[in-house]
């Protein structure tokens, strides 16, 4: 505001896509296809394209009807790991990006999506990331949320195994349960989708990373976790 008391509008910042964890403004359509041929935008040491995921990704997850409950476990700053049910279809991961796209606007690197030789590197400008432990490890340390799945559940509705490896490299930062369902009238998939995230779970304190017992016993919280939330009504708000 000028001395007078007139009003002046802020800057428009352009997203370049330089913030590798924090969602930035979409840009018009024009604009950002402008930047990819001019190539102002920034990748950063994991691949990752900030300014194609918000301009791709975050609109298509965020248009998911979802219901979110425990919202406040999400961390707003700083590395976590999120460890949720992997059921029959494929999209649950797009609807866990819409979650944290929501209520904390931040990205969220997803473990073990598929890489073929000739999409594999699209993946990864969309946020995916490699299932080997160390390279968990090296997301949960610069600071960013990562996603893991539990195996896949074609029948039933309860939890699979928690992947001992990830959690072994990453033991030492806070684990997520989050429990993933499609909830509807008389229990139909006809409504939106239910995401429950658990409080963070931890190691006894001073655990060391790679103890395979203690990444036992964690990889079993957590398991036992996401199956409760699962059987658990839930009551957060449609977002």
């Amino acid at each position: 505001m000028t001395p007078d008391g007139v009003a002046v509008a802020a800057p428009v910042v352009p997203n370049y896509g330089i913030d590798d964890d924090r969602l930035l403004r979409r840009d018009p359509v024009v604009g950002a296809l402008r930047r990819r041929l001019t190539g102002h935008y920034a990748v950063d040491a994991f691949g990752g394209d900030p300014h194609l995921q918000d301009f791709v990704l975050a609109p298509v997850a965020g248009r998911i009807p979802m219901r979110i409950d425990g919202a406040e476990h999400l961390p707003t700053e700083g590395p976590a790991l999120l460890v949720a049910n992997h059921g029959p279809l494929l999209v649950e991961p797009l609807v866990l990006v819409g979650a944290v796209q929501r209520t904390v606007a931040r990205r969220l690197r997803v473990v073990g999506l598929a890489a073929p030789p000739v999409i594999g590197a699209l993946t990864h400008k969309l946020g995916g990331v490699s299932g080997h432990g160390g390279d968990v490890a090296a997301v949960l340390r610069s600071g960013h949320l990562a996603a893991v799945p539990l195996t896949r559940r074609w029948l039933g509705t309860g939890a699979g195994e928690a992947p001992r490896g990830v959690i072994a490299a990453t033991l030492g930062y806070p684990v997520l349960p989050v429990a993933l369902a499609l909830r509807g009238p008389l229990g139909l998939p006809v409504a939106a989708w239910s995401v429950r995230i658990g409080a963070p779970l931890l190691p006894p304190e001073g655990t060391e990373a790679g103890d395979p017992l203690a990444a036992a016993e964690l990889a079993e919280s957590v398991r036992a976790s996401v199956t409760a939330l699962l059987g658990r009504p839930g009551d957060g708000a449609i977002r």
